[in-house]
């Protein structure tokens, strides 16, 4: 793919990720807090189910999956976490700092991550300016989510 159409996708899906929140949010008040996580996700899965189907034909790839490791399988688990924090603290936070806090935390494990080169990321340093760039993430994000007075 090429890159700026990499960069554009990523911050359209960001775009969509501000909404998730705030409607989850309120279909929450319908179903509770749980209900809504479950609702949010179980439509992810189908949704990727149909699309899968019709892009491979089938389920036959998904036998490799008696093979993998059991914490390649907690993806599904960490999103259904991130769908049900943020759905619950985007009451107190608003959509604007669920995300700023998201994406301080995102980046900040993201580096932490690159930097120990674990599940197979290239190694990349912890220079001072991307220390830096997560101070500054932080301070951002404290700005954010200050009440308006």
């Amino acid at each position: 793919m090429d890159r700026a159409l990499a960069i554009a996708a990523t911050i359209c899906v960001g775009g969509l990720i501000a909404f998730q929140p705030p409607v989850n949010s309120q279909l929450g008040r319908h179903v509770s807090v749980i209900g809504a996580a479950f609702v949010s996700t179980a439509i992810s899965a189908l949704v990727l189910l149909v699309v899968y189907v019709a892009v491979k034909g089938g389920f036959g790839e998904l036998s490799g999956l008696r093979g993998v490791p059991w914490y390649e399988l907690t993806g599904g688990l960490m999103g259904a976490v991130l769908v049900t924090v943020s759905l619950v603290t985007v009451r107190t936070l608003g959509a604007g700092g669920v995300v700023a806090a998201t994406v301080a935390g995102q980046l900040i494990v993201s580096a932490l991550l690159d930097r120990a080169g674990v599940l197979g990321l290239e190694r990349h340093g912890l220079t001072p300016l991307r220390l830096a760039g997560m101070g500054l993430l932080i301070l951002g994000t404290l700005l954010v989510t200050q009440p308006a007075r």
